[in-house]
């Protein structure tokens, strides 16, 4: 539970001292950025600080919880609000919070609902990392010329000079290789047809060439490749294709 903090708001000073010391106590990994008696002040340290969790109390004078949450510019933090009054609970939710304490606030309560919002932050920064591995790959990768395979085994990283053709069937590619080979991977052909470069075309819906392996186009609509593969053109395609020779 590294890096993870919080913002605590309610007005009145006692909860806010109670509600501190208890995630001092039990959540000792959690930084607490501040704790706001006004929600005016809250606001301001939300939009410019980065929040993981805020623990949020729903009646308050001046700007309740829910107002509070509807003049931000963005809710991009878990949200866990607490209250003295169950009858908020539908309308919590449905502000998608994490989950919902009553007061006094009960130590099993508070750690079934800060886990909770623990769970989703870590699910969401591992989301974001395997994102951010999966463009760097792809930048690095495409510098060199080659195309990353998601496969059941790993990763393949294929020079686009080795590929003849992509083959799409039942949402999954197979990518046809010199020397007979075949990768399958789970990537459908859409998601190709967007990571490769401008020397692949997309000559039928379920196929895209490599136009460097073309060595013959066929009346009846073919186009035939290195290692005498045959590919069927669409009749929709069969003019872009001819037009990027002439």
């Amino acid at each position: 539970m590294n890096n993870i903090t919080a913002i605590l708001v309610d007005d009145e000073i006692s909860n806010l001292k109670g509600l501190q010391k208890k995630i001092v106590s039990l959540f000792p990994e959690i930084q607490i950025l501040g704790a706001y008696q006004k929600p005016e002040e809250a606001i301001v340290a939300l939009e410019n600080q980065e929040v993981n969790i805020l623990f949020l109390d729903i009646e308050m004078p001046r700007m309740n919880g829910f107002e509070l949450l509807s003049k931000l510019k963005e809710v991009n933090f878990q949200v866990i609000f607490v209250t003295a009054y169950s009858e908020y609970a539908i309308e919590a939710f449905k502000k998608s919070a994490i989950d919902y304490i009553l007061k006094p606030i009960d130590n099993d309560d508070l750690v079934i609902a800060v886990n909770k919002a623990v769970d989703v932050i870590k699910l969401k920064n591992e989301s974001e990392n395997n994102l951010k591995l999966v463009s760097i790959l792809e930048e690095s990768v495409s510098k060199n010329n080659k195309i990353i395979i998601p496969t059941q085994k790993g990763i393949s990283f294929i020079p686009e000079d080795e590929v003849l053709h992509l083959e799409g069937y039942e949402g999954y590619t197979k990518i046809h290789i010199i020397n007979s080979v075949t990768v399958t991977s789970s990537y459908n052909l859409g998601k190709f047809e967007k990571l490769l470069s401008s020397k692949f075309f997309k000559c039928h819906k379920s196929h895209i060439v490599n136009l460097e392996k073309v060595r013959h186009f066929e009346n009846e609509g073919y186009v035939v490749l290195d290692n005498d593969y045959r590919i069927p053109i669409s009749k929709a395609n069969k003019k872009a294709f001819l037009n990027l020779f002439n």
